[in-house]
């Protein structure tokens, strides 16, 4: 049987000491035993850790900021049930521009998707990494630019501290995985999710784009192409206080499509503060990519966004399709009907590739 490695654990922390400046603490060698191990953050609760390994404990100016969000703001919620209705059509739009200027993030409800599909790909991913280690592990790997891979922390070796879940991760378009290549849990809900999600992906971004006063269609013919999918896995965290499940960040591309689990813990930062999105029964969460920020020419906005450890014995489960160009000779820049004397180019073009090696 397959085993977590033995990481040192903390048992004594204070608030000064900083995760990566503990005596006879060899972070390079802690994280490679935890990688070798291909069982992810699951495996060490499974090999009977109790306390964190000192390679997911954050810095204290980190720590210091895990609170509850202001609870006199909520994000949006939308719904799309008038998006093809003539008299509710301009409404939907304006409901969709308020919400990407202000906050880069709502909620939709009326989606269209329905609650099996839904409940079906929330399910996969949970089955999956509920599986034994030994099967888990066939999966495990660190390259992530074809094919399926499960993995802990993509930034593993780059973050200053790890954070606490699993992902399993793919891309969706233009190539996708073969069917034997999904773990079987997985292989009849991701193609159905992704059908779904591709063509709301599709609604949104017209709407997005009708916001801006572009052309039909202009949005979604150049963003949707490029879908991937991480499916997120949090499982209990003995030291929630200590580590977090995603640690704060925007996302790169145009839009993002998630569904999450009731559980919680996801934050978006918003004029200066945390505000918690708290599930919405049937509802979606979107949130706008620096990408479309870009391309909006700061019209929308690009939000940094967290989720915490998870404190509960349920283990929390979101599925996010990351919607971007599969263009990467074109040149993207800011919309040229949104440049004008008043309001000039707040960015330069480039091509897709360029700016995702920028971003990581």
């Amino acid at each position: 049987m397959l085993s977590a490695p033995v990481l040192t654990t903390n048992t004594h922390r204070t608030a000064e000491m900083a995760p990566t400046a503990t005596a006879n603490f060899d972070r390079i060698k802690e994280l490679k035993q935890f990688d070798d191990s291909k069982t992810g953050v699951k495996g060490l609760l499974e090999s009977g850790v109790t306390t964190l390994p000192r390679i997911f404990v954050h810095p204290p100016e980190i720590l210091s900021d895990l609170k509850p969000g202001k609870r006199h703001v909520t994000i949006p919620v939308v719904d799309l049930s008038g998006s093809y209705s003539d008299d509710q059509h301009a409404a939907v739009v304006e409901d969709v521009r308020r919400a990407a200027s202000e906050f880069g993030f709502f909620q939709v409800v009326n989606h269209g998707i329905p609650d099996e599909t839904v409940d079906g790909i929330i399910g996969a991913i949970k089955s999956f990494n509920e599986q034994p280690p030994e099967y888990r592990s066939q999966y495990y790997r660190r390259a992530v630019g074809s094919g399926v891979s499960y993995l802990s922390n993509v930034d593993l070796y780059r973050s200053k501290a790890a954070s606490w879940r699993d992902t399993l991760l793919a891309a969706l378009s233009p190539n996708p995985p073969k069917r034997e290549e999904w773990p079987e849990v997985c292989a009849d809900a991701v193609p159905a999710w992704d059908r779904e999600v591709e063509r709301l992906g599709g609604l949104l971004l017209d709407l997005l784009g009708e916001g801006l006063g572009l052309p039909a269609g202009r949005l979604s013919e150049t963003c949707l192409d490029g879908r991937t999918l991480v499916g997120h896995y949090y499982p209990y965290c003995p030291e929630p206080d200590q580590t977090l499940g995603i640690s704060a960040h925007p996302d790169p591309g145009a839009l993002t499509v998630l569904v999450q689990d009731q559980v919680g813990g996801l934050q978006v930062k918003h004029n200066g503060e945390w505000i918690d999105i708290e599930p919405v029964p049937g509802a979606l969460v979107i949130n706008i990519g620096d990408l479309l920020q870009i391309m909006s020419n700061d019209a929308y906005k690009s939000a940094e966004h967290r989720v915490f450890a998870n404190s509960t014995k349920e283990p929390r489960i979101s599925i996010a399709i990351f919607i971007n160009p599969s263009d990467h000779e074109s040149m993207f820049g800011p919309q040229p009907e949104l440049i004008s004397p008043e309001k000039p180019a707040q960015y330069r073009e480039f091509k897709y590739p360029e700016f995702m090696d920028k971003f990581f």
